[in-house]
Order: C-alpha cells, then structure tokens, then sequence
C-alpha cells in the first residue's frame, strides 16, 4: 500500500481531481491402474488458443454441435479436454466444468480422468468455492493417488483447508502429503506451507523442527533460504531478537532467488528493526539509511517512516528523504497521464473511494490499456476476473457482464471502483478491530 501511497501522490496533481476399452479395478489392480492413466497426455493450452478469439470460436462450435436439450455433441476425450483447457484458460469455469465432467462421464476408464476431475476441483478452488472442491480433491486423493492429478488432489486438500481458515488441519495435511511422498512433485512446497501453516494455526514451536527439516533437506537450494526466511519471520513476530538479527545476519549473506519470495530491502528493513526492538538504534539507524526510499519503494517508505519515529539523527535523514520524494512526485506529475477521468469520477461518486487511488491501480494492473488481459485471463483496465465483474455487476445495477465487456472503460472501471469499495471498508474494518 505504501508504493500506491505514492502512486496516489503522482496522480494528485494529474487528476485533481479415444477411449479405453478395458475397465481397470483401481483397488485390486493399482499398478495396472497407474500404468494406464500415465498414458494421458498432458493438454498444454498454446498462446494462440488462450486469447478472446479462440474462446469465441470454442464458444460457436459448442453451441453448434449441442443437442437440443443443451448436452454437449460427442467428441473424443482429447477434444473435451483441449476445449476445456481453452474455456479454463479464460476463466470461462462452468463451461471448462462442463467438458471435464463430459469425458468423467463419457469415458470413465480414460487416462484423462483423474485430470478432468483435478480440474473441476482446481475451477471451484479459482472461483474460491472451497467447500465444493475439497471433497473434489479428497476423492482424487483416495481414489487415483497412483497418478500425477491424484497427488496434486491429495495435495491440494490442504491447500483447500487453509483457505477455508483451518490452518491447523491444513498444517497436518500437508505434513501427510510429505510423509507419503517424500520425492513428490510438490514436496518443496508442502515442507514450506506446513511451516506457514503452523504458523497461521499459531502454533510457533511446532514450526521449528519442521524448518530444520526442509533446510537439511534441502540444503544449498532456494527451499533452503525460504526456510530461513520463514524462521526469520517466525523470530521477528515472537520478539526473540537475538534470533532474529543471527537469521537476519545468515539472510543477508543468502541468494535471493525468485522463489524465494523476498528481496534485500525486506531483510535489510526487518535487520534494522530487529536491531532498533534491541535497543541498538544508532545500528539501526544507519540500515534504516541503507534502504534507499524512491516513488516505487516499499520499503524505502517503511524505513523512512521509522527514522521518523526515532527521532534525532534519524529525523533529520527522515526529513531529506521525504522531501527528495516529493520532488520527485512533483517532477513525474507533469507527465502523468488521468485518462478515463470523468468516468472514474462518475464511478467512485458515494463509494468512499478516492478516484487518485483507482487511477493509480489503474496504471500499475494494466498500464492505461483497456484491451490489456493477462495471463490469468483478468480483463481491461482494472484487470477484473469474470467471477468478479459478475459478482459486483448487481451491485452497481448492471446487467452480468460478457468478457467483452470487461475491456470498456466504463464497465471496468465502473466495477472496479465497488471492488475497491469494498475491499477498503475491509481494510477498515479490520483496523478497528485490531
């Protein structure tokens, strides 16, 4: 927030404003059983087929090829599960379900099976209709855990639990998954969260062993420094000091690579005020001063802010880094475009929102480009997924909007701006309750 705090200030002065035949017994053949799902192919979505075209066409030839009570023409298992990859792709969930579930029905003994019901499963995870997909994972994981798409079910069990706020059966899940399949595809990733997850569950102590575990494992890798750096966080939260400027210290010295999802300025911030809770402020002082505070600096700003707080010394740096930002505001704001301005004032009139916010989410998800999509399928300006634009269309009181309707400006920024809405009063409400 603090980076779009600064955005926020750049746009003040812009503004003003083929089936198989044989029928495997999974229970009494389980080899049998994995050596025929192996021989599905994964459908890999091209580029070309992710895009507004290809899901048109997919679209047409659906509609020509169904029934007249709407059940979708024959096709072969592979061709099911290609469209249901382009339907998924954009976002398009319950036509992507219907496929899926077509080649479930159609075609029970096919290798794509345990694919297609992976991805009813990870559909309903996306629209965050976790109590629908968590027996959807758990039948993946007691019935084709042999396979790939069994695992990942059985995997995302605990992925599922810890979105519907039960970190501590998603913690033991996890830890299952570890167990289990030591080599697994997503082993790194279920060492790592069954750390996080403990830790959600406030269950500290029990995290640590679980740290050791996944740094002696793997040792020299980037599980390693997340690892670390999850103690370090661990450390800083509890208040032990000690232990947080010797982890602060090791992270420091770490490579940071992208998996390891931090960077030099978060560990250098989390040093200094690990040294300024220990009562070394002149140390921290002087790390506070290394993180160099700019329009695009998260936590440049944070340090800023707390040399303020210290008083001094620190002030005094304070002062001369505010005001070399808010030089740099003013230079930038000459050249800052407020595109859309009319309709975002329009759009934010009796939602609490302020439009310079909005303009600045607006150049940072798409850039001012109303035909931008991502690879996520989020549409337009504001980036909006179609389960969004249709969950807020009521509350604006506009009709349910089609994808092509989420690239004009003022749709997207219309529905954008009671997203905004809403996820500030969140915000709000969460402060005074904390």
């Amino acid at each position: 927030m603090v980076f779009l705090a600064h955005q926020l200030l750049v746009c003040l002065a812009a503004l003003s404003l083929a089936p198989a035949c044989t029928r495997v017994d999974e229970a009494h053949n389980p080899e049998q059983a994995a050596a025929l799902y192996a021989t599905a192919e994964a459908i890999v979505v091209p580029a070309d087929e992710q895009t507004d075209d290809a899901l048109a066409l997919t679209r047409r030839m659906d509609g020509a090829g169904r029934a007249p009570d709407g059940t979708l023409a024959q096709m072969t298992p592979q061709e099911h599960m290609r469209r249901a990859g382009i339907y998924h792709a954009n976002r398009a969930f319950d036509e992507a379900r219907a496929h899926w579930r077509a080649v479930i029905e159609r075609y029970p003994d096919d290798p794509n099976v345990p694919a297609a019901h992976f991805g009813v499963g990870r559909s309903l995870f996306q629209e965050k209709r976790y109590a629908e997909a968590l027996p959807v994972f758990e039948n993946l994981g007691g019935k084709y855990i042999e396979t790939p798409a069994g695992r990942d079910g059985f995997y995302y069990v605990a992925a599922t639990l810890l979105r519907m706020d039960r970190a501590g059966e998603a913690a033991t899940r996890y830890a299952a998954y570890a167990e289990r399949f030591p080599n697994g595809e997503r082993i790194e990733n279920a060492l790592l969260n069954v750390i996080d997850s403990l830790r959600e569950a406030g269950r500290p102590d029990e995290a640590l062993p679980w740290i050791a575990r996944t740094r002696e494992r793997f040792t020299g890798k980037p599980a390693d420094t997340s690892a670390l750096f999850a103690r370090f966080r661990l450390e800083v939260a509890r208040g032990d000091w000690q232990s947080a400027l010797r982890s602060g210290d090791e992270m420091s010295r770490a490579k940071l690579t992208r998996e390891v999802n931090t960077t030099p300025p978060e560990i250098s911030y989390l040093r200094a005020f690990s040294l300024e809770q220990s009562g070394r402020k002149d140390e921290a002082v002087r790390v506070y001063q290394s993180i160099a505070d700019s329009l695009g600096s998260y936590y440049g700003a944070l340090s800023t802010a707390r040399l303020q707080k210290l008083g001094g010394a620190g002030r005094a740096s304070a002062t001369l880094r505010e005001n070399r930002v808010r030089g740099d505001v003013r230079r930038a704001a000459g050249d800052y475009p407020a595109p859309h301005r009319e309709v975002i004032l329009r759009s934010v009139a009796g939602r609490g929102v302020d439009p310079r916010f909005v303009l600045a989410i607006m150049r940072q998800e798409s850039g001012f480009n109303a035909r931008a999509k991502s690879p996520a399928a989020a549409r337009g300006l504001l980036q909006l997924t179609p389960e969004i634009a249709a969950k807020y269309a009521p509350q604006v009181k506009i009709p349910a909007p089609r994808d092509e309707d989420l690239y004009r400006p003022e749709v997207n920024i219309l529905l954008g701006s009671a997203y905004l809405a809403e996820l500030s009063r969140g915000k709000r409400a969460s402060q005074r309750v904390s």
